[in-house]
């Protein structure tokens, strides 16, 4: 059963050109200038999924699964998944019979996701600017990725565009904890852990530094709803996941 929330044409298989990663201190800022967001996850693209994986202690995956559910994807509807960096929250929707199509701009990302997922389809495209015809999708997802585009509105209005009247949009990214303790615990633990456990395994342990900076800033719950709703999505609703933690919004394209 699906979780209760509360409160063109598509592309074949993409290709891309190797990046080099070394161990480097690369890192975005807030101002999220598009060079330098995807200049720093071309250098953690070989141990992004693994930092992931240990510092949500293994709660991506169960994350990823509610995604799935969230945008129901019904078999040989065309899925979006944009921000989806070697393709790991591609997956469950190509095992679930849906064309998915994988979308980043780090090329450093979608050469790793090549090697490991080749039969998924890989395309290099700006959040701001998709490659993609008007209506060109049943769905759309966006998975720990939108709090790194540099303009979230003009974002929202630009996958609006590529999907389909009545078609849907999930987005999940971090968010605002709802019960003050667990709020009091996850601050603690968010700028100590992560950074902890990059500097053990990632080879761009500064990139950290910027991505807890990047879930502080994030607007909570019913501020991204609010501006999903201002940006033309219809039907928005969110729902928590893990106390807030992690959220899902969720929104459709007006007929």
């Amino acid at each position: 059963m699906a979780p209760r929330f509360w409160a063109a044409t598509p592309v074949v298989s993409g290709r891309c050109h190797a990046v080099r990663v070394q161990t480097t201190n690369h890192r975005a800022t807030l101002a999220k200038r598009r060079a330098d967001v995807a200049g720093m996850f071309d250098h953690l693209a070989t141990r992004y999924d693994l930092i992931n994986d240990v510092a949500s202690l293994g709660m991506d995956r169960s994350w990823r699964r509610s995604v799935l559910q969230a945008v129901a994807p019904k078999p040989g509807e065309f899925v979006l998944d944009l921000a989806a960096g070697t393709g790991t929250s591609s997956i469950p929707f190509a095992e679930a019979g849906a064309n998915v199509v994988s979308v980043d701009m780090s090329l450093g990302m979608l050469f790793e996701g090549l090697k490991r997922n080749p039969e998924l389809s890989f395309v290099a495209g700006d959040a701001l600017a998709l490659p993609f015809a008007d209506e060109a999708f049943d769905a759309a997802t966006v998975s720990f990725g939108m709090r790194n585009v540099q303009d979230t509105e003009a974002a929202l209005t630009e996958l609006l565009r590529v999907v389909k009247p009545g078609g849907r949009l999930v987005i999940c990214e971090f968010s605002a904890p709802t019960w003050p303790p667990w709020r009091r615990v996850y601050t603690t633990y968010l700028p100590i852990v992560v950074p902890g456990v990059a500097k053990l395994v990632s080879p761009n342990p500064a990139a950290y530094d910027y991505l807890v900076e990047s879930i502080i800033s994030w607007p909570d719950q019913k501020a991204l709803a609010r501006l999903m709703s201002d940006c033309g999505w219809a039907a928005v609703e969110h729902r928590n996941l893990v106390g807030g933690i992690v959220a899902l919004h969720r929104g459709r394209r007006p007929l």
